[in-house]
């Protein structure tokens, strides 16, 4: 009994790595040379930074997609407004099935 305990769970080991050291001016200038070579043409795009540029592309890509967007929208809301019509739809079943099922 004293091998297995549900109040007492250990938790693993995280990793932490800190670094000796770090320049925060040094990785913005090369973030900087980059960004200027990437617009000369100089160097091409990595897939990091062209996943970076394509995000949310597809919803101004679709016409009822971004009608929500500019209506303020978010899935949320229309998830509600999928239960309400759901929830009439049921209302309306069971009320066709009392007045003429029986």
């Amino acid at each position: 009994m004293a091998l297995f305990s549900f109040y007492n769970v250990r938790k693993p080991r995280q990793f932490d790595h800190k670094p000796i050291y770090w320049d925060p001016e040094k990785e913005e200038i090369e973030k900087r040379i980059h960004k200027v070579k990437r617009e000369m043409g100089m160097e091409e795009e990595t897939a990091e930074e062209y996943k970076n540029a394509i995000r949310g592309s597809f919803i101004e890509g679709t016409t009822h997609l971004k009608k929500s967007k500019t209506r303020g929208e978010d899935p949320r809301s229309r998830h509600y407004k999928n239960m309400k019509l759901l929830l009439a739809l049921v209302a309306l079943a069971f009320l066709f099935w009392v007045l003429f099922g029986r």
